[in-house]
């Protein structure tokens, strides 16, 4: 990070450089604000001007109960929560297929499923090193921007805004409304494209309208589901024992014949599975909202990994218990399949998990995602207008809606799988370079507070796993790798013009400073406060 991030100076970016506040703006109408403040303790800090130590310092003890922050809602059970719900999406109930098709054995699957859900664990602990040292919401962006400075932040910034996750909230969204239109129209067939997209932005709507009114909502839904979704794997699990136990063992006697060794092939596997392991990082997003994130972020993250990663291996266990290896390729939806074999009349339960195991996971993904636009914000690198606080509610509401509307549009983006595709390898992408940056404040800062630090084979052992799956992907599908590269040099006009150039971006200024304002009107917003 320059100078100028690190004092809080920074030049004239997309942002205005001071938010108007209702009671000095010409208007003659002020929105509803709560009590004054000391003005000698604290002060409401132009979100540009936010840096990392204030928000370290910034604590409940040191601000008065009505002073305008993102409370610390999350304890333990919340972290591990949005962590488990995060990950348990769609893709365990999908993955299986894609994992046996190129691993080719059964036990070579099972190998994958195994190692996928380690690297995913030593990755999450080296990330919540970097988390505890940088307890800053943003995750990736947070650590990217400290690290080498704002360009590769907005760029990680854009994309994952603008593309990644507003297309993956969507296409999870669309899966949940689908499922739930068949099962609430069981004899119409598969349900039409419109009616399942308009029910996926109702979703979207009425998560976004949660995430706007109390965190506290949000974390008791993330709760609920979160549990509903891992029970629903612990039935999948127990009947697979129970096949077993009646001696159904023949998909396991021989489990390595037909195992395809060649790199790509194992590649392909690999990243299937870890497609269904993804979205631990949303976590990162959340770090302020963490009550004592030096202890509760590693307990966190040791935890709901060790329990997905169980959890996964032995469902797919269950999967070839009950399953042929050809049954499953030939599905479209595998625990659909194993409920139909398994469960008899009551496979309806499956759908219904399903349900629950997507509701969960978009919630969660509403949450965590529209923090990382609330960050963006703050730093200067997106309007500021998205870093007001609702003056009641204590939630970035303006944010919160433009992700809401960002993932509305992506339901009626054509391929929209092809999107996630090529943000895929940007995303591998940006994971390495958190592993470069962790050596960088190894190598230059290494008597830096570190609350949580990590053996450093496991960062090295990380390193390899993704430089592995980053060298294949352009060696096999170049053409993919030069779209999802072209996908994240769209981002650099956009940083030249509006961040970079300090005189073009001052041109926005006006116009940037009467948006803030109708968002204070709009949101009853103001400005995060903070300890002067």
């Amino acid at each position: 990070m320059d100078d100028k991030m690190k004092t809080g100076h920074d030049p004239p970016q997309m942002t205005s450089s001071s938010p108007p506040t209702p009671t000095s703006s010409p208007p003659p109408t002020k929105p509803p604000t709560p009590p004054p403040l000391t003005p000698t303790t604290i002060v409401k800090s132009p979100a540009i001007t936010s840096t990392m130590n204030n928000v370290v310092e910034s604590s409940p003890k040191d601000l008065p109960d009505d002073a305008v922050y993102l409370r610390k809602e999350l304890g333990l059970l919340e972290a591990v929560a949005i962590i488990v719900g995060s990950i348990i999406g769609a893709g365990i109930f999908i993955s299986p297929k894609g994992v046996l098709e190129y691993a080719g054995s059964v036990g070579m699957s099972l190998v994958v499923w195994a190692s996928c859900g380690m690297v995913t664990t030593v990755g999450a602990l080296c990330f919540a090193e970097l988390g505890t040292m940088i307890p800053e919401s943003g995750g990736m962006y947070s650590y990217l921007l400290e690290a080498f400075g704002p360009a590769p932040a907005f760029l990680y910034f854009w994309v994952s805004v603008v593309v990644k996750n507003s297309a993956g909230a969507a296409v999870v969204a669309v899966i949940f409304a689908s499922y739930l239109l068949q099962a609430l129209f069981p004899d119409c067939g598969a349900p039409l494209d419109i009616p399942t997209k308009l029910l996926a932005a109702v979703l979207i709507c009425f998560l976004s309208w949660l995430n706007c009114v109390r965190v506290k909502w949000v974390t008791k839904v993330q709760n609920v589901f979160t549990v509903t979704k891992v029970l629903a794997l612990v039935l999948i699990i127990v009947m697979g024992v129970y096949h077993l136990a009646r001696g159904n063992v023949q998909n396991y006697l021989h489990p390595m014949e037909g195992t395809n060794w060649a790199a790509p092939a194992i590649s392909a596997a690999f990243y299937q599975s870890l497609f269904a392991y993804g979205g631990w990082e949303n976590m990162y997003n959340v770090v302020e909202e963490l009550r004592n994130p030096s202890r509760n972020l590693p307990l966190a993250i040791i935890f709901s990994t060790t329990l997905v990663t169980v959890v996964y291996t032995l469902a797919n266990i269950a999967y070839l218990a009950v399953l042929t290896p050809a049954e499953i390729l030939s599905s479209n939806a595998v625990a659909m399949t194993f409920a139909t074999r398994s469960l008899g009349v009551m496979a309806w339960v499956i759908p219904v998990f399903v349900l629950c195991s997507t509701f969960g996971n978009s919630n969660g993904a509403m949450y965590t995602q529209s923090r990382l636009i609330f960050v963006g914000a703050r730093r200067g690198q997106f309007p500021e207008a998205f870093s007001l606080v609702h003056a009641t509610n204590f939630t970035p509401i303006p944010s919160v809606v433009l992700n809401g509307v960002l993932c509305v549009v992506m339901l009626f983006t054509s391929d929209v799988m092809l999107l996630i595709n090529y943000s895929t390898f940007a995303m591998t992408l940006t994971q390495c370079g958190c592993m470069c940056a962790l050596f960088q404040f190894r190598y230059k800062q290494p008597d830096r507070p570190r609350p949580f630090k990590v053996w450093l084979g496991l960062p090295i052992v990380y390193m390899i796993v993704t430089v592995f799956l980053l060298v294949l992907p352009i060696i096999e599908t170049p053409v993919e790798v030069g779209a999802s590269l072209a996908m994240v040099a769209t981002g650099l006009p956009v940083y030249y013009f509006t961040i970079y150039r300090k005189d073009i971006a001052q041109k926005f200024s006006r116009p940037l400073q009467k948006l803030t304002y109708c968002f204070q009107l709009l949101f009853l917003g103001l400005p995060e406060e903070k300890v002067e």
